[in-house]
């Protein structure tokens, strides 16, 4: 004893009103493989011009000045305590108006705040100096 709830006694299959989604997923696919083949490829690179060949060799060791960046601002310039900014700059200049350029090493506090340090970043590439680098960055390490 089964009931039948269709439709009477017809015996034509009954229409079928879903969408086909079977092209939209084609469609969807063609689009998605188009687009991962025009994006250009992203590098996390950075391009530098490296010298060729070997270096010359040095005839005589390179002069070094190093400014500290205490914790509060204070700079030293190798270990001499500079109270303005114009004594900084005055010290760079005459830094950068030297043919063979010292080697300047900014050496900041670990409690100091970034902008004194980017200050004398800042100071020392808009006067001209070259030869530029971070020294003690091991003490950020954790």
């Amino acid at each position: 004893m089964s009931m039948n709830l269709g439709g009477g006694g017809s015996s034509e299959p009954e229409v079928i009103m879903d969408i086909n989604t079977t092209p939209l997923i084609d469609v969807m696919l063609v689009l998605i493989i188009m687009l991962i083949i025009t994006i250009p490829v992203q590098l996390h690179a950075v391009n530098l011009n490296m010298p060729a060949g070997t270096p010359p060799p040095q005839t005589k060791e390179p002069v070094v000045v190093t400014i500290d960046v205490d914790f509060d601002g204070t700079i030293l310039w190798n270990g001499e305590t500079l109270t303005t900014r114009n004594a900084l700059q005055a010290k760079l200049q005459e830094a950068a108006a030297q043919p063979d350029q010292p080697e300047v090493h900014v050496r900041p506090n670990k409690l100091v705040e970034y902008k004194y340090v980017a200050e004398v970043l800042a100071e020392s590439q808009r006067l001209g100096v070259t030869k530029l680098g971070m020294v003690g960055n091991e003490q950020f390490v954790k």
